[in-house]
């Protein structure tokens, strides 16, 4: 971005931008910039119009009769094709539901399941001390649950993705782009490495589904597991997904066993006989209006040209980090998301000592980031409703704040619930 030097050089490229019509589809407040559909995504303008017919006509009029006529009861798994499409996994299966956390526990379940046929002495469970914490919680989960001499071993600055996943790993979880540092593991490379070794791996893609190319079934994936009310735009508490490659789902057993899995749901059978495919990872009964408007935001990040999306991240991500450094120098920022293009997600992280009343004070100011301990101020950049100049102006607004020491105000202090 070195040819961008003020502002009207933003606006000479937002101007030509490919993607610009797609800020037209959502709904964002005058004056505001959001910097943070990393953590949740944007309204799509569609979305209440799309719950208003759930609510109104297929609950309201149609009642119960929508599990069919609406055809409700293939909803989960009608949204799942559409992200395996998104996230390159078509040959295998894929649902619509739960939590992030709920499904990692299930694909966790599965591949362990599998190992225990294959290689019952492998009892190492590989993640990464930076993940995601919930993933860690729900490893720890399933060792004390199991309580057959499981462990997990983190990847760290002491200890390699090399060194960790060895003869006697069972499976590798990992986040393909971490959500503090903004930092992406190369899917395909680890994935080869897990294999290479004889272990199975999860790839959490919550930071990165709807922002990265992503191609599971060319990786080799086994299992994978995301969210969609980040850059898919799918609303506060939108169902996760739950990917299955294909050579695996047949045989992966997961270990919430409810009737939504069930060969014959209704036949109202007293022992579990799973359904063959990407149902058999359904539990219980599907949250039907979160589906359907979720789904509203998906049908937009299927219209996107994917190399398009990464072209315009990259570089409006670019184009922070070069700002913030040209612009703000003198200041204690420490910018600990990868420079080099292939390791970057689609957010930006800046470590400041004063980093939650930073946040606090730029919010103030009407550009809306995110805090992640210990000091890490999070900008998520969303191509679809983002441009050049929504980053220089964020920028200068951040000037304002340090150089003002706007962030040194009381209220900027006061925590709530959610950082």
């Amino acid at each position: 971005m070195a040819s961008i030097t003020t502002r009207e050089d933003c606006l000479r490229f937002d101007a030509t931008d490919s993607l610009a019509s797609f800020r037209e589809r959502f709904s964002l407040p005058e004056g505001i910039i959001y910097l943070d559909g990393n953590s949740l995504g944007a309204l799509p303008k569609a979305a209440p119009e799309r719950a208003l017919d759930v609510i109104a006509r297929e609950w309201g009029t149609d009642l119960i009769t929508s599990w069919n006529t609406n055809d409700w009861f293939d909803l989960p798994v009608r949204i799942g094709a559409k992200l395996a499409k998104l996230v390159g996994g078509e040959s295998g299966a894929c649902v619509a539901t739960d939590t992030t956390s709920i499904n990692v526990f299930k694909a966790l379940g599965a591949a362990l399941d599998i190992q225990r046929e294959d290689h019952p002495e492998r009892r190492v469970i590989v993640s990464e001390r930076e993940n995601f914490p919930t993933d860690l919680y729900m490893v720890e989960g399933m060792i004390e649950f199991l309580d057959r001499g499981y462990e997990l071993r983190l990847i760290d600055d002491e200890l390699s993705a090399e060194q960790a996943i060895g003869d006697d790993t069972a499976v590798v979880l990992l986040t393909q782009v971490n959500y503090r540092s903004g930092r992406q593991w190369n899917l395909n490379g680890i994935t080869e490495l897990a294999h290479s070794r004889g272990a199975l791996i999860i790839w959490d893609l919550c930071h990165s589904v709807g922002a990265v190319p992503i191609a599971l079934d060319a990786a080799g994936a086994d299992f994978a597991v995301g969210c969609t009310y980040k850059y898919l735009n799918g609303g506060p508490g939108s169902p996760a997904f739950i990917w299955v490659a294909e050579r695996h789902a047949g045989r992966a057993r997961q270990p919430l066993s409810g009737w939504w899995g069930h060969k014959s749901p209704f036949e109202m059978a007293v022992s579990f006989e799973p359904v063959d495919g990407a149902r058999r990872f359904l539990t219980g009964t599907q949250p039907i209006i979160s589906l359907a408007t979720m789904e509203v935001g998906l049908d937009i990040a299927l219209e996107v040209d994917e190399q398009a999306l990464r072209e315009k991240s990259l570089a409006l991500t670019s184009l922070f980090i070069e700002l913030v450094e040209s612009r703000i120098p003198g200041h204690p920022l420490t910018l600990i998301t990868p420079r080099e293009h292939e390791e970057r997600g689609s957010h930006v992280s800046f470590v400041h000592p004063e980093g939650f009343s930073v946040m606090k004070a730029l919010i103030a100011r009407g550009v809306i980031g995110d805090y992640r301990e210990p000091g890490v101020l999070r900008f998520g950049v969303t191509p679809l409703y983002l441009g050049y100049a929504d980053i220089w102006d964020a920028v200068e607004a951040l000037r304002l704040v340090l150089e003002n020491e706007e962030w040194n105000a009381a209220e900027f202090r006061i925590r709530g619930a959610v950082t």
